[in-house]
């Protein structure tokens, strides 16, 4: 268990380093204490998980187009500091930890900072943690209707005279199940392998989908 933590630790660390000076722009709250990431929102009542989305590939998705799969969804944005890069590591080690079954959950990031976040950028940040991982992002409009879908909260906040900013955003893990309805969401806090072993209870129950319906989405890249 040590071991984990140490692995995740470095990973995030290694995420941040590894970021271009321009992705680094500072992130960190006015006040820590309004930090939404650390807010308890970690009940996810009248989740509608919809969402239509354009990927790092430039294809347009939406929650529809995982036929047969489980999404694993996290919202963030490739500037944050601390618990995008953490979150993105755990979502990697959860991959690792399902094995064979992890090609059936399909990991999601969505970014709240699509100003910023261009397709190219969420490519870059997205493929450190694990090539799988689709990064989307959209109009303000379009992340916006997805967010208040998903209750998902994320604010902007800047410096008075400055035109640096960052993203204050609540945190955790949505699982969708294959029919692409909500099946449950993990706390920022809750250790990778807990996440991981409910989410193997969820694929032992669920049947393996049929060569047809684990179709990609189109344009989207083969799937290892």
């Amino acid at each position: 268990m040590k071991y984990a933590r140490l692995k995740l630790a470095l990973l995030a660390l290694g995420a941040a380093l590894a970021l271009p000076a321009a992705a680094q722009a500072p992130a960190k709250p006015l006040n820590p204490a309004r930090h939404l990431a650390a807010s308890g929102d970690d009940i996810a009542v009248g989740v509608q998980p919809r969402y239509l989305l354009q990927t790092q590939y430039g294809n347009v998705v939406t929650n529809q187009d995982f036929g047969g799969q489980f999404q694993l969804i996290t919202f963030g944005y490739t500037s944050c500091p601390d618990v995008c890069p953490t979150t993105l590591a755990e979502m990697a080690a959860i991959l690792e930890q399902l094995g064979e079954a992890g090609k059936r959950v399909q990991p999601i990031f969505i970014s709240v900072d699509p100003q910023r976040d261009t397709p190219k950028v969420l490519g870059n940040y997205v493929a450190f943690f694990n090539p799988r991982i689709l990064g989307l992002t959209g109009s303000p409009a379009l992340v916006r209707g997805v967010a208040d879908n998903f209750k998902a909260r994320y604010e902007k906040v800047q410096e008075p005279g400055s035109d640096q900013y960052w993203m204050d955003h609540s945190a955790g893990m949505y699982l969708l199940g294959p029919d692409s309805g909500f099946v449950a969401k993990f706390p920022y806090a809750m250790p990778a392998a807990e996440i991981t072993a409910r989410i193997k209870a969820q694929l032992d129950a669920t049947p393996e989908p049929t060569p047809r319906e684990q179709q990609a989405p189109a344009g989207a890249p083969p799937r290892r």
